[in-house]
């Protein structure tokens, strides 16, 4: 078996999955050039028949990416492997990865199908798959549930039938870790044919032990780890990418195994991730949250001082923290904004997006002396937005003092036609969205405002991520400004246009799509 971990990585599929993550077709590529820059050996760009939306945004990174391996889910059904065929078609490398539930619990409950027949269809839909392309991965669905005896018998049949590699998923983040382990081991030595494929694992964090379970299987033989950037995932996220990475990187006298990652990306990948979903990383995140390498302990930065290991087992320059120095200012031309926004994994690909993007540039620089990269990934969030956007932020006039009711007069542009409201509220955010929710009349409810600083410094620019729910819908909105209140009203109007604009994909899971 190799000593090279395979990094597959799901952030466009099911990271997407978190409530209110879902990105646009450039939204995704802009991420997937930038997983490629890392190395990430398979990259599943999404779930293409779950809508148009969802294909054109699978088919976009097959048609861009060329060093990775692109990857589609599907169903074990024709037609779900059909459209994932004809969306991976452009690629360099193209994978079909197709899953069936095996656990007694979805077999009964959710497929109403016996242990036959669900075996029947996996050996059927990896063929249909073979159509294709002979890069070809089996999923058991909850197989941290299934029975050991069943996925010996599926799992063989579907490596006679082509398959290349086998995941075993966690599907609910049930396991642990001496568990897990011990499934993969007993899996390879059971199977008759196990060498023929690789074998894959993909854990989710309900117990917060992805990560873990992760590492556990790869000791037994796995050699395939399914993460996602900074964890990000359905309920309580997946495997993290930096952290399993790291921990195998960190640990090479442990695992004697290594990743291809290029680690010095994963702090940009993480600022990238998270501007592009609204999903701040929490600051005591391992490898990319911002106090990862921060010391405030007397003695703990008395023992860096004088020698880093003391304290440190990575060095932040390794993961990217060094990468995100101030690299441009308000004298800075188009051409080295184009030239670091490219460096980032972001193109230009017209004079009219780049004219308005260096608008937007120049005028953060008015306002703020020193513009990181982090500055400018925030800064291509909101240019991003703008050509999808039917409403507008236009401007906002508060008014704060003690003892009186704050009031907030918010200017939109809607359709193209101008209108403002003044409310008040319980504070100057609050009168402003009240006074959004006054001309919009969206009904949705505010299910979270965070705000967080995307730089150090007195005028960095604020980060707001706002959520809506509406009739079940659930949407997620970034703001960013040197302002707070401004910053405020751009994520809820980001939110807004989310909400109110075309619901273009499906959950992965679903049988009605």
């Amino acid at each position: 078996m190799s000593d090279n971990i395979i990094i597959f990585d799901t952030t466009l599929r099911d990271g997407e999955q978190s409530p209110g993550a879902s990105m646009t077709k450039d939204e995704k590529v802009r991420i997937a050039k930038m997983l490629e820059k890392m190395n990430v050996d398979v990259i599943e760009a999404g779930f293409a028949i779950a809508s148009p939306g969802d294909f054109e945004a699978v088919k976009a990174v097959a048609d861009t990416i060329k060093d990775s391996t692109v990857c589609s889910l599907s169903r074990a059904l024709d037609k779900d492997i059909d459209r994932a065929g004809e969306a991976i078609k452009g690629a360099n490398s193209g994978r079909i990865h197709t899953f069936i539930a095996t656990s007694p619990i979805h077999m009964e409950n959710k497929l109403r199908m016996s242990e036959d027949q669900v075996v029947e269809q996996a050996i059927k839909a990896v063929k249909r798959a073979g159509k294709w392309t002979n890069d070809i991965e089996f999923s058991c669905e909850d197989a941290g549930r299934s029975e050991i005896d069943f996925l010996c018998r599926i799992i063989e049949a579907t490596i006679d039938a082509g398959a290349t590699t086998i995941n075993i998923p966690d599907t609910v983040g049930y396991t642990v870790p001496e568990q897990f382990g011990a499934m993969i081991e007993t899996l390879l030595n059971r199977i008759p044919n196990a060498d023929k494929a690789v074998f894959s694992v993909h854990c989710h964090n309900d117990l917060g032990l992805a990560v873990a379970n992760s590492l556990s299987a790869i000791m037994k033989g796995a050699r395939q780890i399914e993460c996602t950037i900074n964890g990000l995932g359905e309920r309580a996220g997946n495997t993290s990418l930096e952290e399993a990475v790291m921990a195998i990187r960190t640990r090479q006298d442990y695992f004697n195994m290594d990743t291809r990652i290029e680690t010095e990306h994963l702090v940009p990948a993480s600022r990238l991730v998270s501007s592009i979903t609204g999903f701040p990383v929490q600051p005591n995140k391992a490898i990319v949250g911002a106090n990862a390498f921060a010391h405030e302990s007397g003695i703990h930065q008395d023992g860096v001082l004088k020698n880093r290991e003391t304290y440190e087992i990575m060095r932040a320059e390794d993961v990217g923290w060094t990468t995100n120095r101030m690299v441009l200012g308000k004298h800075s031309g188009r051409s080295a904004l184009k030239s670091r926004l490219e460096e980032l994994g972001i193109t230009i690909d017209s004079e009219e997006e780049l004219n308005r993007t260096f608008a937007r540039f120049k005028d953060l620089a008015d306002r703020k002396h020193d513009i990181y990269d982090e500055d400018l990934q925030a800064l291509m969030t909101d240019v991003g937005e703008e050509e999808h956007e039917t409403i507008r932020f236009v401007s906002i006039k508060s008014h704060a003092e003690t003892g009186e009711t704050p009031s907030a007069s918010v200017t939109l542009s809607i359709n193209g036609q101008e209108q403002a409201q003044t409310c008040t509220g319980g504070g100057i955010v609050d009168a402003a969205f009240q006074a959004i929710e006054s001309m919009l009349e969206t009904g949705a409810e505010l299910q979270l405002y965070s705000v967080s600083n995307v730089t150090k410094g007195i005028d960095a620019q604020a980060e707001v991520s706002v959520r809506l729910e509406k009739g079940g819908r659930i949407v997620n909105g970034l703001g960013a400004d040197t302002d707070i209140v401004t910053a405020s009203v751009k994520a809820y109007v980001n939110a807004v246009n989310r909400l109110m604009g075309p619901e273009d994909r499906a959950h992965p899971q679903r049988h009605d799509v």
